[in-house]
């Protein structure tokens, strides 16, 4: 009896493991993909990929979550991204050329707008 019920105990914190890992292993996911895209669309040389996606998958999850907080309005969501932004700010400045900051600024900007369209409450 008692191996019985040692095995439903094991099962059962299993199951819930195997509940709770898809969600965030598609949200790191989902902020490696971001990441990449980004990378891509800015055109970057392989140096410049070794600084920047590093940074802009630590930026990803937190800007997907602040997208998805319907409690937060949009003007909250505005600000909660464009300070994740100014934080990585200086180091993406100083990593990329004018063209691609340049760039960068518009892609934040369309997530920023994105950001704002979701609905919330």
């Amino acid at each position: 009896m008692k191996k019985y019920i040692g095995v439903i105990a094991f099962a059962l914190c299993f199951s819930t493991l195997v509940l709770v890992a898809p969600k965030s292993f598609a949200q790191n996911a989902a902020g490696i993909s971001k990441a990449e895209a980004i990378s891509q669309q800015l055109n970057l040389t392989p140096q410049q990929k070794v600084k920047i996606l590093p940074i802009l998958r630590e930026e990803a999850p937190k800007v997907a979550a602040i997208k998805n907080d319907n409690s937060l309005g949009k003007i909250q969501k505005m600000q909660q991204i464009r300070a994740i932004h100014q934080q990585t700010d200086p180091q993406m400045k100083a990593i990329l050329s004018p063209e691609q900051y340049q760039k960068l600024q518009a892609i934040r900007q369309q997530t920023i707008r994105e950001a704002m369209q979701t609905r919330h409450g």
